[in-house]
């Protein structure tokens, strides 16, 4: 392997750099922090609309259809997320750019993403916000392909926790810093989708414009056609257990966190009652969930690395999050609301640490690692198309938020168990 050197003081880089080698060399803060830009950037721009902008505007465009109408839109925007998502992380397995392999994806997603949130702010009917919000799906899951395929890309195996802990922590903060920022500091619907698009694309140029991103020779890309890379999306669970046991634990974990999150902005006005605005509340337990997310990712991340065990960190993680939903279940009131947060918060910022580093460990092979991610990151998008329909189910026939809240422990708790069937991890 050639020696590493250090490129524009953010992290190392070969002088004859492999794409396909297996990464030795510890990246630095300035290289975490970009990649940490990158993606707050873009949870920023598909929370923000998810949170707050999309229910506003369903409510807006179809008041008395607005549960349908928002299901409508993030659900055919979640199919959206199902075909970019592997389909763009198999082609930058195949790209030859002198560029990198990886950076002009998260570029091109960045401006896809940010035209579909342009759509939104100027979209005049339920169609429209149906066309936007796909092109949002399309472009920022792309990216999200290729930002998730730097961790096994550049990070080594033993610092890949530590690193997935700030991946985790963007996400949140995404979470938190987009429903701020559409409902306290810019409050018209066209200026929150015009400013989410502008933070996206300069994550995306600031982390293309200060990192290395290794070149794959020509000689070394994968052979085949169209018809054999699409055919190569499929990865056998009776071949490769441990990825299918893998991608079956991100699936369960993720659609109970949909399932319990999804219909928040609702139930906090329908069920709780909120005294005042119920997004003024909703970001006060995102305020709490981030807070205790980063605590947990952050401790969880380096104490998993330090031990080189992952599985039960996960399976804590699953347990605590079900407690949360539990909780909210059996006691819908403001005050169980701000008790589930910060636990919810905790479980999931545990679980994200500790499950990238996971995941990149049951990758079959190292020429495929985006495509492959990209599969993986199926199990985020699914439970978006999944949960409304689930939701909307267990709100009509089960009378109410409890049985939906109840679903979601199970799920959890599910992905919990599915993780301790995986072997290449401890």
């Amino acid at each position: 392997m050639a020696q590493a050197t250090e490129v524009d003081g953010v992290g190392p880089f070969d002088d004859e750099p492999s794409a396909l080698t297996e990464p030795a060399v510890r990246v630095r803060g300035g290289w975490t922090t970009l990649l940490f830009l990158a993606n707050l950037g873009l949870w920023l721009a598909i929370y923000a609309p998810i949170q707050v902008l999309l229910p506003e505007q369903a409510q807006l465009l179809a008041s008395a259809d607005k549960e349908s109408v928002f299901s409508l839109v993030t659900g055919i925007g979640a199919l959206m997320a199902l075909i970019a998502n592997p389909v763009i992380g198999a082609l930058s397995d195949r790209t030859t750019s002198r560029w990198g392999r990886r950076h002009p994806w998260t570029l091109a997603g960045s401006v896809l993403g940010a035209l579909g949130l342009v759509v939104l702010a100027v979209a005049p009917n339920v169609v429209i916000m149906v066309i936007g919000w796909s092109l949002v799906q399309a472009g920022l899951n792309g990216m999200l392909a290729s930002l998730t395929s730097a961790l096994p890309d550049r990070v080594p195996v033993e610092q890949r926790a530590e690193v997935g802990g700030f991946i985790g922590i963007s996400q949140m903060l995404g979470t938190v810093a987009g429903a701020a920022l559409v409902s306290v500091v810019i409050t018209s619907l066209a200026g929150g989708y015009a400013a989410c698009a502008v933070l996206v694309v300069l994550g995306a140029l600031a982390f293309v414009r200060f990192t290395p991103d290794a070149a794959l020779p020509r000689r070394f890309r994968p052979g085949g056609g169209l018809r054999q890379m699409l055919g190569a999306l499929w990865i056998s669970p009776a071949k490769h257990p441990d990825f299918g046991w893998g991608w079956g634990t991100h699936f369960m974990v993720n659609l109970g966190n949909a399932l319990g999150t999804l219909y928040l902005l609702y139930f906090l006005a329908d069920a709780v009652h909120y005294q005042g605005d119920p997004v003024d509340g909703l970001l006060i337990l995102m305020v709490l969930y981030g807070i205790a997310l980063t605590i947990g990712a952050l401790v969880a991340g380096r104490m998993s690395d330090k031990s080189g065990r992952r599985k039960p960190y996960v399976v804590a993680s699953s347990v605590v999050m079900a407690v949360a939903a539990i909780i909210l279940a059996i006691w819908p009131t403001w005050t169980a609301a701000l008790i589930a947060s910060p636990l919810l918060g905790i479980g999931f910022g545990v679980y994200w640490a500790v499950a990238l580093a996971v995941l990149t460990q049951v990758l079959p092979a190292a020429s495929n690692r985006a495509k492959d991610l990209g599969v993986i990151n199926v199990a985020n998008a699914l439970p978006q198309v999944i949960a409304p329909v689930v939701a909307g189910l267990a709100l009509q026939l089960a009378g109410g938020y409890a049985a939906l809240f109840i679903l979601s422990a199970i799920a959890t708790v599910a992905g919990g168990f599915m993780v301790t069937r995986i072997k290449a991890v401890h």
